[in-house]
């Protein structure tokens, strides 16, 4: 499938995928919605694939949400529309392969679709995070919802109702914990992806198995995430393989963050 929205592109086991319509802010549409469903099954059945990084193109904004101006394809039974987070989402698309997100400019609403469900989030120093809906007279559930996953409620309910009339600075969004790194919006695919390419050269079963215990666990309480968690190393990690995986290793230089 060739795709208009986004960008895509492989190499050196790392997909990169850049939102492409900064004409619009990189808001969604449906087109877009359709290009990820089938971008994250491609990215799901490539096992060239190890790692994934996703941003957008333009300086001003990494996605300010759903595009207003076309909106969404909704049937007309109300009981059979869907969450358009279903087909953005990596991992309601059952995407076990690491996701990182560097994000810039604004960083509104729906775009929590996407970063609610990455493993982490490295941000431009000059990004802002704020939800408009509730200025707009709508409810604001589903971004909130799963941010609330990432951050203390506190933030989250103060990011979801105040509205436009405020924005959470990269470097709160650092200090609490929703952004791992800061760095120039110069530097921040460059840096991102030399991250990636780190995580890419490991074993892949064992970082794919890593993301998908703690992901499918993520919800249960804590004896219960244990015990489903000790099937995980035992079917990725075979008797012995841990030994052969050890065998001529060599410890990298390691960088303090």
């Amino acid at each position: 499938m060739t795709y208009e929205t986004v960008l895509y592109d492989v190499a050196d086991h790392v997909a990169t995928v850049t939102l492409n319509r900064p004409q619009a802010l990189n808001s969604f549409n449906q087109q877009m919605i359709d290009e990820f469903a089938d971008l994250w099954a491609r990215v799901r059945e490539d096992d060239d694939v190890h790692v994934v990084v996703l941003r957008a193109a333009g300086e001003r904004a990494f996605c300010t949400g759903v595009d207003v101006a076309s909106g969404l394809v909704m049937p007309e039974n109300m009981w059979s529309e869907e969450d358009p987070g279903l087909g953005l989402s990596p991992r309601a698309n059952r995407v076990w392969k690491p996701v990182i997100a560097a994000v810039q400019g604004m960083v509104a609403g729906g775009a929590f679709y996407w970063l609610n469900d990455v493993d982490f989030i490295v941000a431009a120093d000059d990004a802002t995070f704020f939800d408009p809906h509730v200025s707009y007279g709508m409810t604001s559930a589903l971004e909130p919802i799963g941010l609330a996953r990432r951050i203390p409620i506190g933030e989250v309910m103060r990011w979801a109702l105040v509205g436009l009339d405020e924005r959470m600075s990269a470097q709160r969004a650092h200090q609490i914990g929703l952004v791992s790194e800061l760095v120039p919006q110069a530097r921040l695919w460059e840096h991102v992806d030399a991250i990636a390419r780190r995580i890419a050269a490991k074993p892949a079963v064992a970082v794919q198995g890593t993301v998908k215990a703690v992901w499918e666990t993520l919800g249960m309480d804590r004896a219960a995430a244990q015990a489903v968690g000790w099937n995980y190393p035992m079917r990725g990690n075979p008797s012995g393989t841990a030994q052969v995986a050890r065998d001529g290793f060599v410890k990298p230089e390691w960088t303090l963050r």
